[in-house]
């Protein structure tokens, strides 16, 4: 039986592990690890070539977070509540992001969120609004002659999506709701709106992150040029180092501030393990993902790797202590804030119209109201096309 991984540093060293202890303890099965692109688009390329041709090798899946209704709409992964899991065990909107039509086909590995990286030897505390991030982002930059106030990833490209949803989170929108797009709404214009104005009107936000990605953002705020960073758990680890980083010691994290209306939001992503609909041997993938899926698999990936686990127990008392590089009741608050992007098999597409009209509003070529008015409509009009919008036929559903 094969599960395809990453083949680089301590992900694949941790999983190469644990895959020897479950053949030694499961002498009936032997399962190993087939090297695939650590690159998302190349893997997902991949699979959609191995699975569209009905192919039974690999047996196990490691899924982005967006993935799971994709493959589940498209026949390509088995439904997982015939063997039991016990889905209350893990942070909720783990789970609902894997699940489609009601149906749960896919069970998270590890959690990713976005979150706030604020500068401890500069403040006293993070901030709890937009507002009040703006403000101290200001202040901070004039005051210690930093660089830049705040930086984001603003390039055109998926992380354009979860800072946006982190703020429309922050004002009460949401992108779907069930088979209508909602995502030009007052929230919607509110946050994109907000999230211009930081670069343009209150010059927090260099206009150079309308190309960055995360490593841009990360570069800038471990060589200590910013005072806030909106990143994922990865940098976290990468800053400590005092070899490298001019911030080690001298930064926390956060969940990223609410506005009017909202609440923190931080947006999910992270792995998931499925099953192949066709693979031979349903009930050896599942004791494989159940192994990986166990609380003392997950601390060690948190202490190896850095990962958050995506059971909410082990967050309790002092059990991650040693493993997470930040307090595991500072990492659960965050998770606890986590909401999925669109959970819809024709994501990609939403996401490459939506990615389209946020940029162009944010290199003001349009305004904020006209690029959500043409993303809405383009949204709708696909999900109408392919049976998935609200009164359409049931095509995918």
């Amino acid at each position: 039986m094969t599960f395809p991984g990453s083949s680089l540093g301590a992900e694949a060293n941790v999983l190469n592990q644990q895959l020897a202890r479950f053949n030694a303890e499961h002498p009936g099965i032997r399962v190993v690890r087939r090297d695939t692109p650590d690159a998302a688009d190349q893997r997902h390329q991949l699979y959609v070539q191995w699975l569209n041709a009905g192919a039974s090798d690999p047996d196990i899946l490691q899924l982005d977070a967006i993935w799971t209704p994709e493959f589940a709409a498209a026949g390509w992964i088995l439904p997982l509540d015939r063997f039991g899991p016990d889905t209350a065990a893990f942070f909720p909107s783990t789970i609902i992001a894997n699940r489609w039509q009601d149906t749960l086909f896919a069970l998270p590995w590890f959690v990713d969120v976005g979150m706030l990286y604020w500068r401890t030897d500069l403040m006293p505390s993070s901030p709890r609004t937009l507002g009040e991030l703006v403000r101290s982002a200001r202040q901070v930059r004039q005051r210690h002659r930093l660089r830049y106030g705040l930086v984001w990833q603003g390039a055109r490209y998926e992380g354009l999506i979860t800072n946006f949803l982190e703020y429309l989170g922050a004002y009460g929108g949401k992108i779907l709701d069930g088979g209508k797009v909602v995502v030009n709404s007052e929230a919607g214009r509110q946050a994109l709106t907000e999230m211009r104005d930081e670069i343009y009107r209150d010059g927090v936000v260099p206009s150079a992150v309308l190309t960055w990605h995360e490593e841009e953002s990360r570069f800038a705020f471990q060589n200590g040029e910013a005072a806030f960073m909106r990143n994922w758990p990865y940098a976290v680890g990468l800053m400590q180092d005092s070899t490298q980083s001019r911030v080690a010691g001298k930064f926390s994290v956060a969940p990223m501030p609410a506005g009017p209306g909202g609440r923190p939001t931080a947006a999910l992503g992270g792995a998931q393990l499925a099953i192949n609909r066709r693979t031979e041997n349903p009930d050896a993938a599942w004791a494989v993902i159940d192994y990986l899926t166990r609380p003392e698999q997950m601390r060690e990936r948190a202490r190896v790797v850095g990962q958050f686990p995506s059971r909410m127990s082990l967050y309790e008392g002092s059990q991650l202590t040693a493993e997470l590089r930040i307090p595991p009741a500072t990492a659960k608050r965050v998770i606890e804030y986590a909401v999925p992007r669109p959970v819809t098999p024709v994501y990609n597409q939403i996401s490459e119209i939506l990615q389209i009209h946020l940029h162009r509003a944010l290199t003001r070529q349009t305004t904020p109201a006209a690029a959500l008015a043409r993303a809405q409509s383009e949204m709708q009009r696909l999900l109408n096309r392919v049976g998935l919008g609200s009164g359409a036929p049931t095509a995918l559903r």
